[in-house]
């Protein structure tokens, strides 16, 4: 999530060569995708890819992601990507910063909103990935900034993951999984981060 935005790069493919006739997953996402605070090659979008190489499935990934990033700066990033890709799926994975930052959920609503369409005209399927804001922000406005992103994914026929950090932000184990800011998981964590994605994602791999 990161509210100090690192530099943002360009979009960049994964080091290994995907078969010639490989379609394209890209991942819109902010620092929990981007690799913040870990080392290259261990964050959950490089492990995906090494499990779509590992199950002979014949994909490449494209990690659009920016540390410190919000859906207004996706949403901005997002038809330059669209032409450049043409990805047959697309992975939204932004709402995190906006929250951290006092955004109004209705702008984070629609940004996604518009994002999930502008993907869907570009002919990819589209999975939204859910995330919640710490305790302290107060539980009325968690629970509204959580029902966004399945309010989202109803409304224009997203596929959805309801919480990307599921089983590492809660339980005796927790604080162990994250770094000392207590926001960017440990490189650790990031095979779970892909579990949590995978079950979701494997279906719109066709």
């Amino acid at each position: 999530m990161a509210v100090h935005a690192q530099g943002a790069s360009a979009a960049t493919a994964n080091a290994r060569t995907p078969p010639a006739n490989a379609k394209t997953l890209l991942v819109v996402g902010d620092s929990l995708s981007a690799e913040y605070g870990i080392a290259r090659g261990t964050g959950w979008v490089a492990l995906l890819d090494k499990r779509l190489a590992a199950e002979r499935l014949p994909w490449r990934v494209v990690n659009a992601s920016v540390s410190g990033d919000t859906t207004s700066g996706g949403r901005s990033r997002l038809p330059a990507l669209l032409r450049e890709h043409k990805p047959q799926v697309v992975i939204i994975e932004l709402g995190g910063n906006d929250a951290l930052r006092g955004l109004p959920l209705s702008m984070t609503e629609a940004n996604l909103a518009e994002m999930t369409r502008q993907s869907k005209a570009a002919s990819a399927r589209v999975l939204l990935v859910g995330m919640a804001v710490p305790p302290n922000y107060g539980r009325a406005y968690g629970e509204s900034f959580m029902a966004v992103f399945p309010k989202v994914a109803r409304a224009e026929g997203a596929a959805l993951v309801p919480f990307l950090l599921a089983g590492i932000a809660e339980g005796p184990l927790a604080e162990a999984m994250f770094q000392p800011d207590r926001i960017h998981p440990r490189a650790e964590a990031h095979p779970r981060l892909l579990d949590n994605v995978w079950s979701t994602l494997r279906p719109l791999l066709r």
